[in-house]
């Protein structure tokens, strides 16, 4: 199945996009990832969805995964950091998948992510001739209503807008949060350790702005409130030892 859209760029020339999927036969680049905190950002994120109930069989979330688009009858691959897919048809065959191809295999992503590198500058390039950058080839190809760019390094997250065809910087609230609302959700940073990591990561918050936590985060909220509960207990005489319920949570 293919399907074709003519898109008009800035420079005034067409670009002729059509959908089709991967060929089976295609050899996809097996870039080495740049540095080891790029995976555990991009596990961190979907953990916090998962332990809330946010990740449903419909969706596609995945990290460093190929989307692709043929432009002018060239076959043109980008792998983002993190991006999310509301909704995707299922396989024809059971098993993972390769790549994505939007229109064809589901819904255009609803946010792409990059994480910034020292070595990184394509993420920013809006060079449209072939193989296109980045920018150009998710604002003016793909179409995805958000590109969140996330420098880890020096703690700074951009977030893009697609607003009549191009991408506008967002403004944080004042927590510096941004509001997602395609996912109910605000994106921002946070600062601390995971997985042995100490640094800036990107974080869920809810509409309320309350954190999605990670597991072993609510692992810890469960034992405080399980200590404290037993202070109240030992407060009014009761060994708290004694009590079953008690007991099994401290297992």
């Amino acid at each position: 199945m293919t399907i074709a859209q003519t898109t008009p760029t800035s420079q005034d020339t067409q670009l002729l996009v059509t959908w089709e999927k991967l060929p089976a036969d295609y050899q996809l680049e097996d870039e080495p990832v740049e540095n080891t905190g790029q995976p555990l950002l991009a596990g961190a994120l979907r953990e916090s969805l998962e332990l809330v109930g946010c990740i449903q069989p419909e969706m596609l979330i995945a990290s460093n995964f190929a989307l692709c688009a043929t432009v002018n009858g060239k076959l043109v691959v980008k792998a983002p950091d993190w991006v999310y897919v509301a909704q995707v048809l299922p396989l024809e065959t059971p098993g993972d998948r390769r790549s994505y191809t939007p229109h064809i295999e589901g819904d255009v992503p609803v946010i792409v992510m990059e994480f910034l590198s020292d070595t990184d500058g394509v993420e920013y390039s809006v060079k449209p001739t072939y193989p296109p950058g980045k920018w150009f080839f998710y604002e003016q190809v793909l179409k995805v209503p958000l590109y969140a760019i996330f420098e880890p390094s020096s703690n700074q997250l951009e977030l893009y807008r697609l607003v009549a065809g191009r991408y506008e910087l967002q403004e944080p609230n004042e927590m510096g949060h941004y509001w997602i609302a395609e996912m109910g959700l605000f994106l921002g940073t946070w600062q601390g350790t995971k997985e042995g990591r100490t640094g800036y990561w990107l974080r869920w918050w809810d509409e309320a702005g309350k954190l999605l936590l990670w597991a072993l985060e609510r692992l810890e909220q469960e034992r405080q409130r399980a200590e404290q509960l037993a202070e109240q207990l030992r407060q009014l005489g009761v060994d708290p030892d004694q009590l079953p319920e008690l007991r099994e949570s401290d297992n």
